[in-house]
């Protein structure tokens, strides 16, 4: 799955408002200009951000864009959502006014097995898991971590150093406690 460029710039604007706040406001021809994005598109996007409640604007010769909340209190899912609507991995997935998750292509039947999509169960995976990181990250994490966002690639045919291993969380906790076996010399 890709997000639009709307996603990409906005959360580029937001960040630049986030490490910026506190400061006066700041005008979009400066952040445009610093990130080389166009500014006709950014107007556009604060626009869509500013009717989420997540931007506030000054007008005037010192006027611009502001957070509208803390940084720490907004989190990339209310900014993506305000930026490209519902997100589902492809098209036949979205989710219904009661929040449960529709396929397109099943039947209306109550209970009927005939008709059900095979790869739903996968796809609704799968939108969970995008929507938990987004709700999971707030626009002070980009703000505070930056080198997360650019992480460095590894030469090929080496190993990923231990301060830089992950664990599954599906791993069992004595997996992680276990030294590694050596053998006598």
């Amino acid at each position: 799955m890709m997000f639009s460029t709307k996603a990409e710039y906005g959360v580029r604007v937001m960040v630049e408002l986030a490490r910026r706040a506190g400061e006066c406001p700041v005008p979009l021809a400066e952040i445009a200009a610093h990130d080389g994005l166009p500014l006709a598109y950014l107007e556009h996007l604060v626009a869509r951000l500013r009717k989420a409640g997540l931007v506030d604007s000054r007008r005037g010769s010192r006027g611009g864009y502001m957070l509208a909340r803390p940084s720490s209190e907004i989190t990339m899912a209310e900014v993506v959502e305000a930026l490209e609507g519902s997100i589902a991995p492809i098209e036949c997935i979205s989710q219904s006014a009661d929040g449960s998750i529709v396929c397109s292509r099943e039947s209306g039947r109550a209970g009927s097995q005939s008709n059900a999509c095979p790869t739903k169960l996968l796809w609704t995976r799968v939108r969970f898991a995008i929507v938990r990181t987004l709700q999971e990250t707030t626009l002070a994490d980009l703000v505070l971590e930056p080198a997360l966002l650019h992480p460095t690639p590894l030469p090929t045919n080496q190993t990923v150093p231990p301060h830089r291993q992950t664990v599954s969380p599906h791993a069992s906790r004595k997996s992680i406690d276990r030294e590694p076996l050596t053998t006598g010399a």
